[in-house]
């Protein structure tokens, strides 16, 4: 559908634009709205912008949104995970490397919120959007490990406002090309949608376009063509952590979306060396949650073969 907006006093003014189109069109999701906007969809004054642009009175909009395909959930008992703590208000799941979050656009396969909701019906009246009900952050498919998963709306809006103001811990396990010479590091490259490949992030380091991310990491052992590394995220942007080790030179093992062209050393391990092995959060009652998951049996084995 194409219209033109202008923008007014009463209407948009000082709002970012994400959030003026989620009031504009109600039944779509802000996460696919975000995309329209990436994606060139949303015009202000002609030009391409990010979907934090604050309007301003004047700005004309032409939108050119097509509604989103209808996308349902399917409880489905057969999906696979592990609950790691099962409390009144959250669940802390261990999520298996191959397993999709929650379902979206393009996703024809049994998700982890399908069998969340086979196991935990309630949960559907939980959170912001009816196909991620519980779900306050995600790992990539072939990314294993801790998420947690609000079983009320006091506990998601609780770890929502944590995740918002950055005091959730999480760290991650990564296994990445070449010998990282520096034992701790920061990266802090801005991030943006990728203008030549739909569903890859850009870092950009040496521009100031994209939106802020940072990523830390403390190298824990080195191998002859790799580094073992911590990996802890002040941000959580789309594929952070895989973009930035790209943009830095040192990929992550497995990543075919992210390695360069040449790479073929990890073509044997079939998922991401990428693991998300600690996470602490606070509870409704202000007490300090925490939780630590092994590396999975499949990555444990390469690096023995590493050695």
């Amino acid at each position: 559908m194409k219209e033109q907006i202008t923008i007014t006093p009463d209407q948009g003014k000082g709002l970012r634009l994400d959030k003026f189109l989620v009031n504009y069109y109600k039944n779509f999701s802000r996460n696919y709205l975000q995309k329209a906007i990436e994606n060139g969809k949303v015009l202000v004054n002609k030009k391409t912008v990010t979907p934090h642009y604050f309007l301003k009175e004047g700005d004309i909009l032409k939108l050119n949104i097509t509604p989103p395909p209808i996308v349902k959930i399917k409880p489905n008992k057969q999906v696979k995970f592990k609950v790691i703590k099962e409390d009144k208000d959250f669940l802390v799941i261990d999520k298996p490397a191959g397993l999709v979050v929650h379902p979206a656009e393009g996703v024809h396969e049994p998700t982890l919120v399908d069998g969340l909701l086979a196991h935990y019906p309630k949960l559907a009246a939980v959170g912001e959007d009816k196909l991620r009900p519980g779900i306050v952050h995600r790992l990539d498919r072939e990314v294993s490990g801790l998420l947690v998963v609000a079983k009320n709306q006091e506990m998601f809006n609780h770890l929502k406002k944590q995740f918002q103001e950055r005091t959730i811990d999480k760290e991650y396990i990564g296994l990445v090309l070449g010998q990282v010479q520096t034992p701790s590091g920061i990266i802090d490259f801005p991030l943006a949608r990728s203008k030549t490949k739909h569903g890859k992030t850009a870092a950009r380091p040496h521009e100031d376009e994209g939106i802020e991310a940072t990523t830390h990491f403390e190298v824990i052992k080195l191998f002859k063509n790799f580094t073992l590394l911590k990996i802890k995220i002040a941000t959580g942007r789309t594929h952070q952590i895989r973009a930035h080790l790209a943009a830095f030179s040192h990929p992550i093992v497995g990543d075919k979306l992210y390695k360069p062209a040449k790479w073929k050393v990890n073509k044997n391990l079939g998922r991401l060396f990428l693991h998300a092995s600690k996470l602490a959060f606070l509870d409704l009652q202000n007490k300090r949650q925490e939780f630590v998951s092994s590396l999975p049996i499949e990555l444990e084995n390469f690096l023995i073969n590493l050695q």
